[in-house]
């Protein structure tokens, strides 16, 4: 478990290594940040895990409506459940690069801001394209701002980096859960119109924007000092952002490109994220569809989602302690084949047990997550490992939501693309079992 918690914390800061955001990892407390500070640091991380899901999952229910109002066909609409993923890989690149410009403090702020003006404008949106680029705009202020939260976490909390990962990791499941339930009876107890049920997130990314922005202010009233004393002391990194000598962990023949565990686990990543999207995208329809009422339908999402919150933290100790992760990746991929297998049967009759196989399926991410973190021996491998398999594996998600819509269109119905989800399962389980060998991408394995 120690070696997942630690990717946890690194996985997606490219620039903890280098950047002058980690040169003060450990500088919070050092350098006598105020506890005010500390806890509006712990709000901030509640808020802004709250705000990084709901523009997607509390879409979910919804779209119908949404589809009726603006006109949208299957196509477009697929395109909606598309587009995260391919936000948060093209984006969520940027962050580590804005993060060094600007400091993490800054950026999550402007995410947290951006997150909440694309909320609010897609819900003014009299079109089809300003609906999708006000969403854009939103995931964009995702990506970055998820990308950066590790950095958050090991910056102000360096001796607490596994019980504010583990706050902060359970305040994403709450949120994406939460909108979910609560986005159809919310928008119906303020006058049925989606687009008063959408704006409506909009005022949890106002309280986080609020949240980080006294926490900026703060950090600027300290004087920046924890910019500059880590790296003053460890000599770790230089006044440029470059790495010193003491961070060169990682071989620099190291090519993970070559490597086909690395390949396997950006596959096993796309694969699993697309059967994410897919769900909080289209299970709510195909359970309205089935007869469904939509309330019903939006909290069986909520329940699919929120089985991540206690399985993620017992997936990673036992994946953990096996020298070979390919069982629990049948495992898991049993339960999705078994829940869509009941969704083509009997899609209302036994919709609870479909959704809750479901949602012990969806707990691949976290299953994937150690993996990455057990696939190489250096931190700086783990970093490199990370940035390639999650952005290969939300390029390879990008296809499949939007297929899913397409064919239901285009049919009619649901079994099309319940056979073709079907297949990107079995496609999971098997790449899965590859990328869960014992190996290292060090090993050219």
């Amino acid at each position: 478990m120690a070696r997942a918690e630690e990717f946890v914390t690194t996985r997606r800061t490219p620039s903890s290594a280098s950047g002058p955001e980690s040169s003060g990892s450990g500088a919070g407390k050092e350098n006598g940040a105020s506890r005010w500070t500390g806890r509006l640091v712990v709000a901030g991380l509640v808020l802004a895990a709250l705000n990084l899901r709901p523009a997607i999952s509390g879409l979910g229910p919804l779209l119908e409506e949404v589809q009726h109002g603006l006109g949208m066909n299957g196509t477009v609409a697929g395109l909606l459940t598309s587009v995260p993923p391919l936000c948060f890989a093209v984006f969520g690149s940027q962050a580590p690069r804005l993060a060094r410009r600007w400091g993490a403090t800054a950026v999550v702020l402007a995410g947290m801001a951006t997150v909440t003006v694309g909320l609010a404008a897609r819900s003014l949106a009299n079109g089809t394209v300003l609906f999708l680029v006000a969403s854009a705009v939103a995931l964009a202020g995702i990506a970055v701002t998820n990308v950066l939260m590790p950095v958050v976490v090991k910056h102000w909390f360096p001796d607490r980096i596994g019980s504010m990962t583990g706050l902060y990791s359970m305040s994403l499941s709450l949120g994406t859960a939460g909108a979910a339930a609560v986005t159809v009876p919310m928008t119906e107890a303020l006058g049925g119109s989606w687009r008063v049920g959408l704006a409506a997130w909009a005022l949890v990314g106002v309280l986080a924007t609020v949240s980080w922005a006294l926490v900026f202010r703060a950090e600027r009233r300290d004087g920046g000092r924890e910019r500059t004393g880590h790296g003053a002391r460890a000599g770790r990194t230089h006044g440029s952002g470059r790495t010193g000598p003491g961070d060169r962990t990682e071989p620099a023949a190291l090519r993970i490109t070559r490597s086909p565990t690395a390949w396997a686990l950006g596959v096993f990543f796309g694969m699993q994220a697309s059967a994410a999207y897919i769900t909080m995208g289209w299970l709510p329809q195909i359970l309205r569809d089935a007869g469904v009422a939509a309330s019903t339908a939006g909290l069986m999402l909520a329940v699919t989602m929120g089985m991540g919150v206690p399985l993620a933290f017992v997936l990673p100790r036992v994946a953990a302690r096996m020298s070979h992760q390919g069982p629990l990746v049948v495992a898991l991929g049993v339960c999705g084949l078994s829940g869509y297998a009941g969704l083509w049967f009997a899609p209302s009759g036994g919709a609870w047990a479909w959704v809750l196989l479901l949602g012990v399926s969806n707990c691949a991410f976290p299953l994937v997550l150690t993996m990455i973190g057990m696939r190489s021996r250096s931190s700086a491998g783990v970093v490199k490992l990370s940035a390639f398999a999650q952005s290969t594996g939300y390029l390879l998600a990008i296809p499949g939501p939007l297929l899913v819509g397409a064919l239901q269109q285009h049919t009619g119905g649901w079994h099309a693309s319940l056979a073709l989800m079907t297949g990107l399962m079995l496609a999971q389980i098997a790449v899965g079992v590859v990328a869960g060998r014992d190996r290292c991408v060090e090993d050219g394995r």
